[in-house]
């Protein structure tokens, strides 16, 4: 017998992003654990839609076979409090949260507040939840409600990468991967750069320049101003295979991150056996443990000064890291452990 299921995600899936990254590699997974899947586009605009864009997507929802799973990405879960309140009785909703909207960095207390407020009601009508840490569970559990017997926690998988010694020449490469976008503390990165201009690094960024213009020229304006510019690149967004060539070339990752629900960048780096700089927050701290990396509060520059200025100028202590991060990346899950995981999910709601 085939089994069905349909996942729902706002705009496309083929955006580049660690959330959407994770829903394709589950959705292929399962496509090779024999599931038949459908992939439905919710539309654009979340998670602020307008209320036509709402409208819309409980429409498509309805209209969705009731005797299938169906997975909607927490993008737009969130937000679909009515939506996830008229199907309750009649489809198996499972949300797939990969952190919870209300902590996206630059919100306004008000809107923060909605945001909270609509994914903890819209959560009540789920069948179950999968999200993507222990970190977000346990935030998901204390904050917005969710039982435990119907949370689930399916980490991102990892491909498996030669994680051989990197050997660093005359100016250390810095690799930093994420969208440009408040959360991923780049500016907070910019300015500790700034403060170790004297040291021979250069960095590499690579992501997307396009999901928040207003960063994006802030960015570029504070790496003007701090005469950064030739020392710090941007790729934009790359195909997978051109990313794992950035990390191979890469010495050190690093991410100052403002809060993650999982990481998947920093476990990138770990599977590569590069060292990694990051931060205490979200799930971080359970992605990069000690030994793999060195962690330092969000948003303190002086400290991220510190880290950096000691990894940039100690080639024994990069080696120790890389060294640790090789060990842990033996351990990683597979993407298809992770999918086999989903699909007891899957199995459970069906």
């Amino acid at each position: 017998m085939v089994k069905s299921v349909v996942f729902a995600v706002p705009g496309d899936v083929a955006t580049p992003t660690g959330g959407y990254a994770y829903d394709r590699r589950i959705i292929a997974e399962l496509s090779g654990l024999g599931w038949s899947i459908d992939v439905l586009d919710l539309g654009d605009g979340f998670p602020h839609p307008s209320a036509a864009a709402r409208r819309a997507a409980g429409v498509q929802l309805a209209a969705l076979p009731r005797d299938w799973p169906m997975v909607i990405d927490g993008l737009a879960f969130g937000v679909l409090a009515e939506a996830a309140a008229a199907l309750h009785d009649t489809h198996r909703l499972v949300a797939l949260v990969h952190h919870p909207l209300a902590l996206e960095t630059g919100l306004t207390a008000a809107a923060s507040s909605a945001l909270h407020a609509s994914e903890r009601t819209a959560l009540s009508f789920a069948h179950h939840v999968v999200t993507t840490s222990l970190a977000t569970a346990r935030l998901l559990t204390s904050d917005f409600g969710v039982p435990s017997d119907r949370l689930t926690v399916v980490q991102p998988g990892t491909d498996r990468a030669s994680s051989a010694p990197h050997a660093s020449g005359a100016t250390i490469n810095l690799l930093a991967v994420g969208s440009v976008v408040p959360r991923k503390g780049y500016d907070v990165l910019v300015a500790a750069l700034a403060m170790l201009a004297e040291l021979p690094w250069r960095l590499t960024i690579v992501g997307d320049r396009g999901r928040s213009l207003d960063t994006t020229r802030e960015l570029d304006a504070e790496i003007a101003r701090h005469r950064l510019r030739g020392r710090i690149n941007f790729t934009g967004a790359v195909p997978l295979e051109k990313l794992a060539n950035y990390y191979a070339a890469a010495d050190l990752f690093v991410l100052a991150s403002r809060f993650e629900g999982y990481g998947m960048a920093y476990a990138e780096a770990i599977a590569h056996g590069l060292p990694v700089v990051g931060t205490t927050a979200g799930a971080i701290p359970d992605t990069v443990p000690e030994g793999a990396g060195v962690l330092v509060p969000p948003d303190d520059v002086e400290s991220l000064v510190a880290v950096l200025r000691g990894l940039i100028e100690n080639p024994q202590q990069r080696q120790r890291l890389a060294q640790g991060a090789a060990a842990l990346a033996a351990r990683l899950p597979s993407w298809q452990m992770q999918a086999a995981l989903f699909a007891t999910v899957l199995e459970k709601v069906s």
